[in-house]
């Protein structure tokens, strides 16, 4: 098998203004035709700065040295890429190697219709003509799975879901025919059940297109779901390579041994589950609920003559005190909707939602106010969430000013180093600006600020699902260990079966706004009743080749079914 790419000691030093960053350190890869490469590792490891040289994507402050050689797809021309500038660049992009980004949205132009942006590669090379480019987009939109491709190559990005989106970015890279695909982290903001389609695309890329993936992810499910061989990263270095099934039945190095030991797996949750029983008061379960909702109904009114859309429809349930309550579903399901009505943002438009003993149906901001200091909301994304111009102490004391329990951040700050301590970050880090943070670290101090007002009840929206595992196995313990401390009731949100399983002590399915089933872990997770359940565990991809394979065989059998 010939390569179509060969990378050798690669070093990418940045250029700063507290003085070079060496991000890379003498890396050897090779791509082999129609191969899967896996290049893993958590945050800064360099993983993606390593793929991003293939296309000459590093901004001028890098400086690189080594070689990566990219052989076109029909074996013609190879050439080292370093050198290359401009038209040289622009010739290889597209044709020789193309990028799948992270997040579609940042990529795709709001202002075109999609069809006209994959064609952009064709005109680019000029390869076609307008018809010509026009029927390829088309033909490209239909082959990853985008329904009635005639109508929507004129549709905007705006008119598509997030996988749909995903989709037309693989449609884009896949338009030119190249040899290799880098793709960075695709199904990172992604629902299970869309994650399983993408991989299902990318596997039919490299059987129908013949492409070689090079494929940058910190999920091991992901990893063994896909890839033939991988590589591992650790502080700019390949520590380990091996193919798949190697790495995950016999890892060498320690890091890739604690990698893969960070990774949540299915019903790990059950022991900490009769732990957090174990330690409850008798006559836990009869006390008042701190959320019970009753038929609880939330309708978005339609503009522009379009009809209302209901977003939750008739679910019931309760939180009890020091309960978490895990809330599971796709995009879309209503979810967040849900959290977001428990904490007064959005309005219930029918039946019955009584927080820490208020009713929510008709409530009034004014009378609300002094239970919102009872709830505490960590956000999905803490780098859109904490006001940039604020540093970390300023945003965590901002609860504490609001409701009058600090006269300003300066006369919190005590309050404020207590509760970074309690999130294991320095109190040093309170003079930072949250841009100079890492994701980990930022969804740590979110966390802090949830925490400042010592609430009742905390709501947790997908609080890791953008951190790599290593990462994200240390907020899970924190956020575990805090809830065991403090006895918070807790709605934790996330599309991560296996995170949940950890943390929750009772697990609630939403589908299409409704509720499908609910139980404990091991109800919910070990006999799935509801065919949605059976779909979204089937979707879950574990870091274990060959258990994989069945799942996905599963998966493909229910979704057939469905």
């Amino acid at each position: 098998m010939r390569n179509v790419v060969e990378i050798e000691d690669l070093r990418v030093t940045f250029a700063t203004d507290a003085g070079p960053v060496t991000a890379v350190k003498g890396v050897d890869l090779q791509v082999g035709a129609g191969e899967v490469l896996a290049v893993v590792g958590e945050s800064g490891s360099g993983k993606t700065v390593t793929a991003r040289t293939i296309l000459g994507l590093l901004p001028e402050t890098a400086a690189i040295r080594g070689a990566v050689v990219l052989t076109s797809k029909d074996g013609t021309q190879a050439r080292d890429v370093v050198p290359l500038t401009g038209a040289q660049l622009r010739e290889v992009r597209g044709q020789d190697a193309a990028m799948v980004f992270q997040e579609p949205s940042t990529v795709l132009n709001p202002v075109y219709p999609v069809g006209w942006q994959i064609a952009e590669g064709l005109r680019a090379h000029g390869k076609l003509s307008k018809k010509e480019a026009r029927a390829k987009a088309i033909d490209v939109l239909r082959r990853v799975g985008i329904p009635e491709p005639e109508t929507r190559v004129d549709h905007y990005p705006h008119q598509f879901s997030g996988g749909q989106k995903q989709r037309i970015v693989i449609a884009q890279a896949l338009v030119l025919d190249p040899g290799v695909i880098i793709a960075d982290e695709p199904t990172t903001a992604l629902d299970v059940t869309v994650q399983a389609e993408i991989l299902d695309l990318l596997r039919r890329c490299r059987d129908d297109f013949s492409a070689a993936i090079v494929l940058i992810t910190h999920n091991m499910g992901v990893v063994a779901d896909l890839a033939d061989r991988v590589a591992v990263m650790y502080q700019g270095e390949v520590v380990e390579q091996a193919d798949v099934r190697t790495l995950f039945s016999a890892p060498r190095e320690p890091y890739t041994q604690q990698l893969l030991a960070a990774v949540p797996k299915l019903g790990s949750g059950l022991e900490r589950a009769r732990e957090r029983a174990a330690r409850r008061e008798p006559g836990w379960a009869a006390s008042a609920p701190a959320v019970t909702a009753r038929d609880l109904r939330i309708v978005y009114p339609g503009r522009l003559r379009q009809p209302d859309f209901v977003a939750v429809d008739g679910v019931s349930f309760d939180i009890r005190p020091g309960e978490v309550l895990g809330l599971v579903g796709e995009s879309g399901s209503g979810k967040t909707t849900i959290g977001r009505a428990i904490a007064g943002l959005t309005k219930v438009s029918g039946g019955s939602l009584q927080v820490l003993d208020t009713e929510m149906v008709g409530m009034k901001e004014k009378a609300f106010r002094p239970v919102r200091e009872r709830i505490g909301f960590v956000f999905q994304d803490p780098a859109s969430s904490f006001n940039p111009l604020l540093t970390i102490a300023e945003a965590v004391a901002e609860p504490l000013v609001v409701h009058k329990r600090a006269r300003d951040p300066r006369a919190a700050r005590a309050r404020v180093d207590e509760l970074l301590e309690a999130v294991q970050l320095p109190r040093s880090f309170g003079d930072r600006y949250p841009h100079e943070l890492s994701g980990g670290q930022r969804q740590r101090a979110s966390l802090a600020r949830g925490l400042a007002l010592d609430p009742e009840l905390l709501i947790a929206d997908e609080p890791t699902s953008a951190l790599d595992v290593s990462v994200q196995a240390r907020v899970l313990e924190l956020f575990a260990e805090l809830q065991r401390e403090k006895g918070f009731a807790a709605l934790f949100i996330s599309h991560d079966l296996a995170v949940v399983d950890l943390l929750a002590d009772r697990i609630a399915v939403l589908y299409r706004g409704k509720l499908v089933e609910e139980g404990t872990g091991a109800e919910v997770l070990g006999a799935p009743q509801h065919p949605y359940t059976q779909r979204l565990l089937a979707s879950l991809p574990v870091p274990d080749p060959d258990e994989q394979a069945a799942r996905r065989a599963r998966w493909q059998a229910l979704r057939a079914d469905a």
